[in-house]
């Protein structure tokens, strides 16, 4: 009963573990927890969308303009039926639908199905649209400036205003470049190029972060959503308590450990805060840790987790199909980095510990670790398994997704009668229906999850769609005279700017953003001044600096999560 009046209040007046929770579900799962009939919408939404996913894997085959466009519409739909038009609460009149969170308004249900159609025209009309490249008629405009429109509504709604304004600045340079000052001047582009460019080609929304999203990272989304919802993060902390929670510092050592565990799955600094420090930072207090140095090591070692090969905050396959080169290469480059931060941040937690002369839990107070071990094994296999897939026959990340998903399936049916049958843990029957149960919560879990980084790809592809009409060689030529050549200022100015525009974008978008703008110009200035800077080292300095931003103040979303 007190949790249920807890959902209602802000989280800084909830209690720790609640208020980090509700920071969870408002950053992943949308604001709105409809009470009637349309509270089914979504969970049918998001095991039709995950279902769909799965099936591209295996045996569904459809031109990947298909594939993009139905990926873009099942986020609208689930994005309009989740978040309302305001967050805070609408006290006018005959306008408090507007912040509705007891059930999907019908103008949301509207939106809804009007976006959808926006999403889905690109392929409803695609034989049409073949045969007017350079000459759409009037409807063909119409809705791709409305499929514009649906999409910065649903990047505000999930996202918040950040992205959206951005994109909204490189449309109105696009337009009004010809009357910029000369050091700024653009020739500018027609309505009609932009419209068709951005809304009716595969160069703009359609371009490919989203068929990244749609083809890839939505499957590593919804194994990682799967793999919790079986018991794999839980078995992760208990593993790292088991090794490390008895030595000095231990509890921070394991938070540094499960976070890392974590992070091979997760593609959210947020949900790694929450699932880890939930258990570790209450743990660090016991032994010692004052309350703010607890939160801060959670926040650092949930944050590298978006660093750690394979998923990195899901732009590791974006990063691999920009550099045009395989995704096991991105993963060899990113994992030096990786295990350097995490061995760093291990190793400040123990100087850390000896400062403040603290000591490791009761050896009673930990869980034994072979019995950790014997009763998680199982949740290693799916790992081994995407791992062997990726490594040995070296197969696409998709196929190499979709077995490990079909291998935790199969884990998550038959683990909890197995437990019924041998442990006599209930019956086997229930086990089983337990089991059906977890899937079908992991399929929308995973779909829930992955609305964020749909429809930041898809609006990031605004974005990148002004900047191939030819801005591309102005930025370069604008980064090149701010930083007067040099190449360590012009690193600079990258750093600052990705985390500034890290604060209020996802990992995800915020990287497309900085790729698509600097990452060219860092090379291209590099190499005239003599420097050979390979380009995946200039993809990745982008996209660290954005991660960064997740515990950089003023925002610091992770933090936030992390101190209440």
């Amino acid at each position: 009963m007190a949790d249920r009046k807890q959902e209602h209040l802000p989280p800084e007046q909830q209690s720790g573990e609640a208020a980090a929770k509700k920071i969870l579900e408002q950053e992943e799962y949308g604001l709105r927890r409809a009470e009637n009939w349309t509270r089914y919408l979504v969970p049918v939404i998001g095991i039709c969308w995950s279902l769909f996913q799965l099936s591209l894997s295996s045996w569904l085959l459809i031109d990947s303009t298909y594939t993009r466009a139905i990926h873009l519409a099942f986020a609208f739909a689930i994005v309009f039926c989740s978040y309302p038009t305001f967050k805070r609460e609408v006290k006018i009149p005959g306008l408090r639908w507007l912040s509705e969170r007891r059930k999907v308004p019908v103008a949301d249900m509207v939106l809804a199905a009007l976006a959808v159609i926006s999403a889905l025209y690109i392929a409803l009309d695609y034989e049409g649209l073949s045969t007017r490249v350079g000459a759409p008629i009037d409807r063909d405009l119409w809705i791709g400036f409305l499929l514009v429109v649906f999409l910065l509504e649903a990047a505000r709604r999930t996202i918040g205003p950040a992205l959206p304004v951005i994109a909204l600045f490189f449309t109105f340079y696009a337009f009004f470049g010809p009357y910029m000052p000369d050091f700024l001047s653009f020739k500018g582009v027609s309505i009609n190029r932009y419209i068709t460019q951005i809304s009716l080609t595969t160069e703009g929304i359609y371009g490919i972060p989203l068929d990244v999203s749609a083809r890839i990272v939505f499957l590593f989304v919804l194994f990682g959503a799967l793999l919790e919802r079986a018991g794999g993060g839980k078995f992760f902390i208990d593993l790292a308590m088991s090794l490390l929670g008895r030595y000095k510092g231990g509890p921070a050592k394991a938070a540094v450990m499960s976070s890392g565990l974590t992070g091979l799955v997760s593609g959210s600094s947020i949900a790694n805060v929450v699932t880890t420090g939930t258990f570790t930072i209450p743990l660090m207090k016991k032994v010692g840790y004052p309350p703010k140095k607890a939160a801060a090591i959670e926040v650092a070692a949930s944050t590298d987790g978006q660093i750690m090969p394979p998923i990195m905050g899901a732009a590791a396959f974006i990063i691999a199909e920009y550099v045009n080169i395989p995704y096991l290469e991105v993963c060899k480059a990113a994992a030096i980095p990786a295990f350097a931060s995490y061995a760093t941040l291990f190793f400040l937690t123990h100087i850390e510990a000896s400062k403040l002369g603290l000591k490791g839990l009761p050896k009673a107070d930990l869980p034994v670790f072979l019995q950790v071990l014997v009763n998680g094994l199982h949740y290693t296999i799916p790992l081994l398994v995407l791992l062997y897939e990726l490594i040995i026959p070296r197969h696409s990340p998709d196929l190499a997704a979709f077995r490990a998903i079909m291998v935790l399936l199969v884990i998550m049916l038959v683990q909890h009668p197995v437990k019924a049958r041998f442990k006599g843990e209930g019956r086997i029957a229930d086990g089983f229906r337990r089991g059906v149960t977890e899937i079908v919560q992991g399929l929308i879990a995973g779909a829930r999850n992955m609305v964020s980084v749909a429809v930041a790809t898809a609006a990031a592809g605004i974005i990148v769609g002004v900047v191939t009409m030819g801005l591309g060689g102005l930025i370069t030529d604008i980064i090149d005279t701010l930083s007067r050549g040099n190449i360590y200022a012009m690193l600079g100015i990258t750093a600052f700017a990705s985390l500034l525009l890290g604060m209020g974008l996802p990992t995800t978008a915020t990287y497309i953003v900085m790729a698509s703008l600097t990452a060219p110009a860092i090379v291209t200035i590099a190499e005239w001044q003599g420097f050979a800077v390979p380009l995946i080292a200039a993809h990745l300095f982008c996209f660290y600096f954005g991660i960064l931003a997740d515990d950089t103040p003023p925002v610091g979303l992770a933090a936030y999560a992390a101190a209440a």
